[in-house]
């Protein structure tokens, strides 16, 4: 297993993390059984937004003897009470369902407390003032919740939400579909979606990937909204390639879908590869580096995406990614402009012109 520190903590968090939203459907034998062999190969890091309440026994069960292990994303606003899922911002329902996730799991902390699905900027004002908030802050102060995340699909929102300054970790909607403007969820703009996840990076906001496969669709040419089907592989690749991306957290039902998930550890660059994505998405939408890296290998040794990844985050005024830049062993000063990488290149970037362009932002 891969990990990535945590920026405001630095805890080491599994590239691929375990989504329960479907995993309550599952015989709870057969779950805990799956659960545990995700966890004996690495896996650490777990979103409890599940849609079947019965999701909890089995993760207390599967966690038994090594919690202090693992990270649980826990939501504030996913209610349970009912014994089914269910949405809310009303506060004592919330600290209700939060008391019985917590005996469910065994545990009397939270790695990660969510503000839940909070997708209208209305919905986030109500938790602002009808206490939601307070008591997140409340608890942190408390020792009982170590990091205050939230989950949402909106760009507006999650600016709004990083305006709190109070985020360590945000649950937000990756995938080529949404940052294309395809499907459901596909809300903002590509630019949008990019400032986003630039100012993640930047402040040090780690971004926990949902629907990474936008529900599956991405994952069959018939439902797919590029009309051609995409791999697990493609669509993990492409998320963990975004800035600020710590852990993308697939849904998981058995063992089966376990292998599968971490089949992407040993896959190869090939399977990896989404540069295909550049044939089918807006024509508007290209001509911006998505660091995919397909340009490679580049006759001068450059790593083409992230001296564009790095020269994007600078900008954008993240110190770290000036200092990483300058660690890199070939600069933008030392491209060729022999043409290989933007013959290559499957979304048009002008990399030569680029090239020069950053070379003269950094002096080197």
């Amino acid at each position: 297993m891969d990990y990535r520190a945590l920026p405001h903590g630095g805890e080491k968090i599994s590239i691929t993390g375990f989504g329960t939203a479907s995993i309550g459907g599952t015989p709870e034998k057969e779950a805990v059984e799956a659960i545990r062999y995700a966890f004996e190969n690495g896996v650490n890091y777990i979103d409890l937004a599940a849609g079947h309440a019965e999701a909890f026994t089995y993760m207390g069960r599967a966690a038994e003897g090594i919690r202090e292990k693992l990270y649980f994303q826990i939501h504030f606003g996913a209610n349970y009470t009912t014994g089914k899922y269910g949405w809310t911002t009303d506060l004592e329902t919330v600290k209700r369902s939060l008391d019985w996730q917590l005996g469910q799991v065994k545990t009397d902390y939270i790695d990660f407390g969510f503000i839940h699905c909070i997708d209208e900027l209305g919905d986030l004002e109500k938790v602002r003032k009808n206490g939601v908030v307070d008591y997140i802050q409340q608890l942190k102060s408390e020792g009982v919740v170590k990091h205050i995340g939230i989950s949402t699909h909106t760009p507006e929102v999650a600016q709004k939400a990083l305006d709190m300054g109070i985020l360590d970790m945000m649950m937000f909607s990756v995938n080529p579909g949404y940052d294309y403007r395809k499907g459901d969820y596909a809300i903002g703009s590509t630019g949008d979606r990019i400032d986003l996840y630039r100012r993640c990076e930047k402040e040090g906001v780690g971004i926990s990937v949902m629907k990474a496969f936008s529900g599956g669709q991405l994952l069959d040419a018939k439902t797919s909204p590029f009309g051609q089907a995409l791999t697990e592989y493609q669509c993990i690749q492409y998320a963990l390639d975004k800035p600020g991306v710590v852990t993308v957290l697939p849904g998981m039902r058995n063992r089966a879908d376990v292998e599968r998930v971490l089949g992407f550890l040993t896959a190869s660059p090939e399977e990896k590869d989404y540069s295909v994505i550049g044939s089918f998405v807006p024509r508007d939408d290209t001509g911006t580096c998505v660091y995919c890296n397909h340009c490679q290998p580049c006759p001068m040794g450059i790593d083409v995406g992230l001296v564009n990844k790095y020269y994007d985050l600078a900008k954008a005024g993240d110190v770290l990614a000036v200092e990483h830049y300058n660690t890199l062993e070939k600069n933008a000063s030392d491209c060729a402009k022999c043409g290989h990488c933007e013959s290559r290149c499957p979304f048009h970037v002008k990399q030569e012109a680029r090239m020069e362009e950053i070379a003269a932002y950094f002096g080197r």
